[in-house]
């Protein structure tokens, strides 16, 4: 996850060094710092951030849950007000699909309406689920005027909403892969659900989906990536790499998480996972010194905590192709 255009703490060639392949940058915090004309002016977001590889930008749609309460939703878009400066931006379908092509994404996500679990947003499922079929045909229909010209288009993803119902989910997946996107995204889960309800709607959404590509939004723990590799899922992200690893959290064999705070690490010579072959790992780094640098609030250590986990995500990867 480059949210902002970096992946926290880590330079480009150490986060393609772990295997990661795409980079995700967020469409809405990018238009509003340093805002998608001035990164076009510099390049595009591959001059701007100095990755290499493909980019993936998010619509904004998830601003549209994760900003709840400084949001207002109409037919026409979302109107989202600032915090600090109190100023508003409204984003339609059609500013998502220009923003995203200002910013030079090699992929980019239609715009939609995502719901929360809560009692009180439950009964707006339908309605937004429609809303987001109906905002994919506006961007669709942005996306070919802008792109008709283009030698080398980018790729456009839509996106499955319909909370945990399965008739809701299937109807619009159906919906999504009738129209002329790229690929097929899984929205509105893991925003609250348990382990087993995510797990289910995997299970059945699995026999359903055409040859398109299939991403899963904002997935990360290893359990979760196999269960969902296993059920035809090509494309994850997630946050959960790096920010656990620069709070000290690490995986190891077994998918166990080890906390390197804590005070029997003060001692321990060994690195992370003598199995893994990350860079953290291979060059002996131990986890008594990685202590040491959580505890004196060195950043080298969320650094070289987040080049393991990004590490070992992408070996799961791997490991079934």
């Amino acid at each position: 996850m480059a949210t902002r255009g970096a992946v926290k703490g880590l330079e480009p060639e150490q986060v393609a060094a772990t295997g990661a392949e795409v980079l995700l940058a967020n469409t809405y915090h990018l238009h509003l710092m340093p805002g998608e004309k001035t990164v076009k002016k510099l390049g595009g977001l591959h001059a701007f951030s100095g990755w290499q590889g493909p980019m993936l930008t998010d619509s904004g749609g998830f601003q549209v849950f994760s900003l709840a309460k400084v949001r207002k939703i109409t037919e026409e878009g979302v109107i989202f007000k600032e915090d600090k400066s109190g100023r508003e931006s409204l984003i339609t379908p059609e500013k998502s699909i220009q923003i995203q092509l200002d910013l030079g994404a090699d992929i980019i996500m239609a715009f939609d309406d995502v719901t929360g679990l809560s009692h009180t947003e439950r009964h707006l499922t339908q309605e937004a689920m429609a809303r987001t079929h109906r905002w994919l045909e506006r961007c669709v229909t942005e996306f070919n005027r802008l792109t008709k010209k283009m030698e080398s288009r980018p790729l456009l993803f839509g996106i499955v909403q319909g909370w945990l119902d399965e008739k809701m989910r299937q109807k619009s997946l159906n919906f999504v892969q009738k129209t002329t996107v790229d690929g097929v995204a899984i929205g509105g889960l893991a925003v609250g659900e348990t382990r087993a309800e995510m797990y289910k709607m995997l299970d059945f959404l699995a026999p359903f989906y055409d040859q398109c590509p299939r991403y899963l939004m904002g997935v990360g723990e290893p359990g979760d990536v196999r269960y969902a590799i296993e059920r035809g899922i090509d494309m994850m992200d997630c946050v959960l790499p790096t920010r656990n690893g620069r709070h000290g959290q690490v995986w190891v064999t077994g998918d166990k998480r080890l906390n390197l705070t804590n005070a029997r690490f003060a001692a321990d010579p060994k690195v992370i996972d003598k199995k893994c072959d990350c860079h953290t790992c291979t060059s002996g780094y131990s986890r008594a010194y990685l202590r040491q640098l959580f505890k004196t609030n060195n950043s080298l250590g969320g650094s070289l905590a987040s080049i393991h986990n990004l590490r070992y995500l992408n070996r799961i990867f791997e490991s079934y192709r």
